[in-house]
């Protein structure tokens, strides 16, 4: 692909001086990153199907263009294989949208993370870990492709901790939080699908999120019980209070209950949703809710999430063990939203 670069090239002959300046000037995210040549910039490029100065997005309360160019170093940078491009460039995209409200998951003392989730073809083909160690290491696609987003928000957008970023705790899925569903052994169509997408077509997700909340039943054999454990722990959580968005992720024996219990999707979600309820007295108590506990606070219920479509249900995880999780979004549904995404040239 032969194109010209706009960036300012920089020229050190010795490739650990060149890891060295980026900590120097600080363009890493504390890990060591891959020297941006422009023979790898260009062959970033050239898998996303993009011309250097093509806007990927514009943050529009930050009035950043991120231009193609930008993005493709940083996905060098993260150590992106040049076939991952495509799946960043859709990422950083849905980072504009209007719905997902960049300024208040990336600069709030809440901390959250963008979370991935690749549905289609294309998770298969570049090996995005849906398995095993879910959100461990292990896997470099799940690895470099969130990284890579990560330092697009921290070098291109400005989104560094102790002065955009506010962030009072965050959590180790700033670093990296990219996974895939795992579509072939799940109970229920791909999530890209309750979008709009068809099954073969490439998509991303991302959510403004927490850490995920791993929980444990190992004593149920019908869905009801399974959930029932879910939402005791989802009744007071992170985003209690709020009702963001919540992303629940079930793992390979409990994707088994609802399969042989013919569950869809929506009776998953329409059982948390009434289920995972708890009063107002109980939340006040809990000084999750403002005020005193008022008359009749005891049977006024407060759900944990505004309507139960806000719980995304995926289908991921190792197929060994009695482990689920659930994943409480950032804030309140009306500061960000998930924001689902087409992969390109993929």
């Amino acid at each position: 692909m032969d194109v010209e670069l706009k960036s300012r090239p920089i020229t050190i002959q010795n490739p650990d001086d060149a890891i060295e300046l980026c900590f120097t000037n600080g363009w890493t995210d504390g890990l060591p990153v891959v020297p941006a040549t422009a023979e790898r910039i260009k062959a970033m490029l050239a898998a996303g199907g993009v011309e250097p100065g093509k806007q990927v997005a514009f943050i529009e309360n930050r009035q950043v263009s991120i231009t193609a160019e930008k993005v493709a170093i940083n996905a060098v940078m993260a150590g992106c294989k040049p076939e991952y491009m495509p799946v960043v460039l859709a990422a950083v995209d849905a980072l504009a949208d209007p719905l997902y409200g960049y300024h208040g998951p990336a600069t709030s003392t809440g901390g959250s993370a963008v979370f991935m989730v690749v549905n289609g073809p294309i998770a298969k083909k570049l090996d995005i870990n849906s398995g095993n160690n879910l959100f461990g290491p292990g896997w470099r696609a799940n690895a470099t492709i969130g990284r890579a987003v990560r330092l697009i928000m921290r070098n291109v957008i400005g989104t560094l901790p102790g002065s955009l970023d506010q962030s009072s705790l965050g959590h180790a899925g700033k670093y990296t939080f990219c996974i895939a569903e795992n579509e072939t052994d799940s109970p229920w169509p791909a999530f890209h699908t309750t979008r709009g997408y068809k099954p073969d077509q490439n998509a991303v997700t991302i959510f403004a999120a927490y850490a995920p909340h791993q929980y444990t039943n190992r004593l149920s054999a019908n869905p009801e019980g399974v959930l029932d454990t879910a939402c005791a722990h989802m009744r007071i959580s992170a985003g209690a209070g709020r009702q963001p968005q919540y992303a629940m992720v079930f793992a390979g024996e409990h994707q088994a209950i609802f399969r042989k219990a013919g569950w869809s999707r929506e009776q998953v979600q329409r059982y948390v949703f009434e289920n995972s309820q708890a009063t107002v007295a109980e939340l006040k108590r809990a000084n999750v809710l403002p005020d005193a506990v008022a008359a009749g606070d005891d049977k006024k219920m407060y759900p944990v999430v505004e309507a139960q479509q806000d719980l995304l249900v995926f289908a991921a995880g190792g197929l060994a063990g009695v482990q689920s999780c659930f994943i409480p979004g950032w804030g309140g549904k009306a500061g960000s939203q998930s924001v689902t995404k087409p992969i390109r040239n993929g």
